[in-house]
């Protein structure tokens, strides 16, 4: 068959990689504009388009995809099939019905939970012990198409989103190898979702870091996991802000505050939480590199008693 991707970031990349070894034709890809990167700010391009530079197949970065000159250059590739892996924009009508044999997205979760831009950091954040990759056929709503192939995959408690996207994009590469082998091969019915079912993983945002310490220590500790490496958990000790890499929940019975140190060892110190207490490992003070706790604590005076809090302090008014 002859085969469109589109795609843009990393867990793009195995998907558009497995299908450039399976038996079919990638006959152009589209991706995202390259994007401003960095504390420079120049512009990188996105990882789909170094592998259509590097295999030598066509590419198109529109700005735009409801116009009619990226349609026409998309039809003059007579794609018999769209495969779409995080391409990061939803298909309207005239691309959705362009290739005879539809569009085939890949999708990080196990429809119809986590619907939406950030499912692999949801499922995280949300205490999910399971997740999994999910094909389907497109149609215009949000990851509403009929199931083609579903299989499920583990999340550690020390997973973070960067760890486990990883696992996922290349679970989506297989299987949207073998969903296009068995849809060729009508061996595959396309399954409707169970609506009712559904649950949303909306893009994340910077202040989504935000960390509380009147939650629980468990799920302070997922939010950390899912949010890491973006857009990373945060708090603010002593005035300045901290992103906080990694820590450990424990169900210990707090008597203290939430947010404040009430225990400080060599390589750790132990903040009380809504529910529990949290052990923090891996930091990142502002103006400085990612340390352990115990290359912090090495430099720097902690004592039990100072608290952590989720809003900067306030400036002092102007004289």
């Amino acid at each position: 068959m002859r085969i469109v991707f589109m795609g843009t970031p990393e867990f793009a990349v195995p998907s558009l990689e497995a299908l450039l070894q399976s038996d079919d034709q990638v006959v152009g890809i589209v991706t995202q504009p390259d994007r401003p990167k960095g504390r420079g700010q120049l512009l990188a391009p996105p990882p789909v388009k170094l592998i259509a530079q590097r295999a030598g197949i066509p590419f198109l970065q529109p700005v735009k995809i409801r116009v009619p000159e990226f349609l026409k250059a998309l039809a003059d590739w007579k794609p018999d099939m769209i495969a779409v892996t995080a391409y990061g924009r939803i298909l309207h009508s005239p691309i959705l019905t362009l290739p005879p044999m539809g569009c085939v997205n890949v999708h990080g979760s196990l429809l119809p939970k986590y619907r939406g831009a950030a499912p692999v950091q949801w499922a995280i954040l949300n205490g999910e012990t399971e997740t999994g990759i999910t094909t389907m056929l497109m149609d215009e709503g949000m990851d509403t198409g009929a199931m083609l192939l579903q299989e499920s995959l583990q999340i550690s408690s020390e997973d973070t989103a960067g760890t486990l996207a990883p696992r996922l994009a290349a679970l989506g590469g297989r299987l949207l190898v073998e969903t296009i082998a068995r849809l060729k091969a009508g061996s595959l019915a396309p399954q409707p979702q169970n609506h009712a079912l559904a649950t949303s993983a909306p893009p994340l945002k910077k202040e989504d870091g935000a960390i509380h310490w009147t939650a629980s220590a468990r799920s302070i500790a997922n939010r950390i996991r899912g949010l890491s490496p973006w857009p990373g958990a945060y708090t603010y000790f002593g005035g300045e802000r901290w992103m906080v890499w990694s820590a450990i929940p424990s169900p210990a019975k707090v008597d203290v505050e939430p947010g404040a140190i009430a225990d400080v060892a060599k390589q750790s110190i132990d903040v009380a939480t809504g529910d529990g207490w949290l052990t923090l490992k891996e930091i990142q003070p502002a103006n400085s590199k990612r340390l352990t706790m115990a290359q912090y604590l090495a430099g720097h005076r902690v004592s039990a008693g100072q608290r952590f809090v989720a809003e900067p302090p306030p400036s002092d008014p102007p004289a």
